[in-house]
This record gives structure tokens, sequence and C-alpha cells, in this order.
């Protein structure tokens, strides 16, 4: 079903009246992710071209945030009031777009327009396009350098927002994510919380093989960080660790989620070769069964909202 938000988000004008527009519990939660999944794979399959494997991963932690943690206002993406996160996976857009529309930035049918020309979701998210998008990305290594920027501003300027930065694990290869650690447990920023999507897999294969990030939960202890490992795929243990980071106080929290590429669709589940190709029509058709629809059932429910 696709929800409509609260009243009270489409009058938010203060930040007196921060909160999520839905605050849907665990069992309706497990629901949206299985929808965002069917919007991954029809999305792809009608675009021809994409990423599929993270996105889907990412289903159970992108639910979460949009449905229960995060505070916005879709009908007016710029409001003053509202938390931050930023994507610095930036190929990760069906599952950021496709949260965005179920959240209701903009229709889903939208959807159907991923990477096409006469659309506005381009596979790297432009802020200058899509409502939501808080700032253009696709260079990996960069998103927790602005996160970090956006919580010291926000603190200098006593506002109470949140601010989260959504990291691949494969992006911790790169010296400007860690520059940015340093800084942000430095400053004691604890209105940022950093979420690894930790699938141990990148384009060419797993993380370790290629250069290895392990013990990463102590590397952040030693960069001064509150670290929580949580299960990426449990509902409940995402809503305690989001918990934890808000009570956490003179430190950054970093959420080390534990996920698996391409889940649970069987034959994309922990393969590094669904990290950047799309489901052909056969394979969409695949997927969606074992999501419990069809491509005519699901692309039919974007189309006509």
């Amino acid at each position: 079903m696709f929800l409509l938000p609260t009243e009270e988000a489409h009058t938010m004008t203060d930040t007196a009246e921060r909160k999520n527009p839905y605050r849907l519990p665990v069992d309706q939660l497990k629901a949206k992710s299985l929808e965002l999944r069917r919007d991954i794979i029809t999305m792809l399959v009608e675009a021809k071209s994409g990423h599929t494997g993270g996105p889907m991963g990412f289903a159970d932690i992108a639910a979460t945030l949009f449905f229960h943690e995060l505070v916005y206002d879709p009908k007016n993406p710029k409001w003053p009031g509202r938390d931050m996160w930023f994507y610095s996976m930036g190929h990760m857009t069906p599952i950021h777009y496709s949260a965005l529309a179920e959240a209701g930035y903009f229709p889903l049918k939208d959807l159907m327009k991923f990477r096409k020309l006469d659309g506005h979701l381009q596979g790297h998210p432009s802020s200058l396009d899509t409502p939501g998008v808080e700032v253009s990305s696709g260079s990996l290594g960069q998103g927790l350098s602005i996160a970090f920027g956006a919580a010291y501003g926000s603190r200098i300027d006593g506002h109470p927002r949140r601010v989260y930065a959504l990291l691949s694990d494969g992006e911790h290869e790169e010296g400007s994510t860690w520059e940015a650690a340093m800084a942000a447990g430095h400053y004691q920023m604890d209105n940022l919380c950093a979420i690894v999507d930790y699938n141990n897999i990148q384009i060419d294969g797993h993380v370790e093989d290629i250069m290895g990030l392990a013990p990463l939960g102590d590397k952040y202890r030693a960069f001064r960080w509150n670290v929580i490992e949580i299960d990426g795929h449990d509902i409940a243990a995402i809503l305690g660790a989001l918990d934890q980071a808000r009570r956490c106080k003179g430190k950054p929290t970093v959420i080390l989620a534990r996920t698996v590429m391409g889940h649970p669709v069987s034959f994309m589940s922990d393969k590094f070769e669904w990290h950047g190709k799309p489901p052909k029509p056969e394979e969409g058709d695949k997927a969606l069964a074992e999501l419990g629809t069809t491509y005519a059932e699901w692309s039919g429910r974007l189309l006509n909202n």
C-alpha cells in the first residue's frame, strides 16, 4: 500500500514539531522494505542499467530510516527543521529514490523513468533535479566529510537535527573517509550517525580480498567513535541501534550493519557480480516471483501512483 504522510507533516513550520511523518511499527517496516525491493527490481528492469545488489541489501535500513527515524516533510523538502542524510555511496540511487517516492517526495511513476532522459532520476543523484537529495554525489569517500560539515554547522546554529552519513564498506579504502572520522571524533560530534553497509563486497570482489578493513569497529573506536554492530536485516536491531545512537553523548556513532548484497533474492545474494548490473527481464521476473509479485503487477502499481 502506498502510504500518505500524516497531515502534521504537511504543515511543519518550526523545529518544535520535529518528528518522522510515519513512525511505522516493526511489522509494517518489514512490509515497506519488501515494497522497496520490488520497486528496485522493477525500475532496474525498465531502465536496463543501474546497480542492483547494494540497494537490495540496504532496503531494511532505508525502510527503517525513512518510515520511522528521519525527521522530514516530503511536501517541503527544504523544510529548515529536517534531519539531513547523505548517501556517500551515490550509486545506490535505486534504494534512495524508491524510499523518497514511497515517502511522498515525488510520484511513484517517476521511478519508471530512472536513468532516462525524460526523467529526473539520474543514475547518480542530482540535488538540482530530485527533491530530497541534499547533495549531488557518486564520487566515493566524500559523504562522511559532507555529513560532518552539516553536523558541525547544525551545532553552531544550535539546531536539534541529526545528520546521517550512509557509507559503503569499500569506500573506507579512501583516505578522505578517515580524515572525516578523525575530525568527527575530535569534535565530539554526537549529532552525527554514520551507517556502514557492511556487506564485504565491492565492484571487483570481496572487500577483505581487495583491501581488508577488519577490524573496522576497532578502527572507529580508536578515532573516538561510539561503535554499534548489528545484523543489517534485523529491523528491531536497526531501531535499537538508532535509539542508542540518539542517546549517546560526546561521541559520534557508527552503526556497522552486516548486510548481504542482493538479499533476499536467491540468485543475487552475496554475489559481487550483481554490484553494478540490472536484471534482465527474465531475471527480473524470477526475482519478483521470489518477492511475491510480478512485473506486470508492480509496474502497474508504480505507473498508477
